[in-house]
């Protein structure tokens, strides 16, 4: 279990389950090298942006996250880099792939997201969401 965190005066612990569904619930992390890049860049962009990823899994067609934050992170900001981020790259790396499942528009994520406060809010200790998305896939 982890540990109250401390800065200056502040103690806290912020950490959110978030859930990213790929456009039109396409089976694009079926894939394993599109899963794998996914991973990769999730932890390089969120390394840069001061999010401790503390669980990571994908299933066919969305990823779960478990979250670790400081107060000063906007999650909003991060979630929207962290999307457009894996998107670039995606088509970068996979172009040809993706063209096939998606003909107008560079895209890969749905425009919106899942996200719930670990602990009271969601009525999931972390033991428990750990265990579930080390289930996924």
């Amino acid at each position: 279990m982890t540990q109250w965190k401390s800065q200056n005066r502040h103690k806290y612990l912020l950490q959110y389950h978030v859930i990213f569904v790929c456009k039109y619930r396409k089976p694009l992390l079926d894939d394993t090298s599109i899963d794998a890049d996914i991973k990769s860049l999730s932890r390089e962009i969120c390394d840069r942006l001061g999010v401790d990823i503390r669980y990571m899994e994908t299933d066919r067609d969305h990823i779960h996250y478990m979250f670790e934050t400081v107060p000063t992170v906007r999650l909003s900001d991060a979630i929207a880099t962290i999307k457009s981020y894996t998107t670039f790259w995606m088509w970068k790396r996979y172009q040809n792939e993706l063209r096939k499942h998606f003909w107008k528009e560079k895209t890969f994520w749905t425009d919106g997201y899942f996200i719930c406060s670990v602990g009271n809010v969601c009525n999931v200790s972390e033991k428990m969401l750990k265990e579930y998305i080390e289930n996924q896939g």
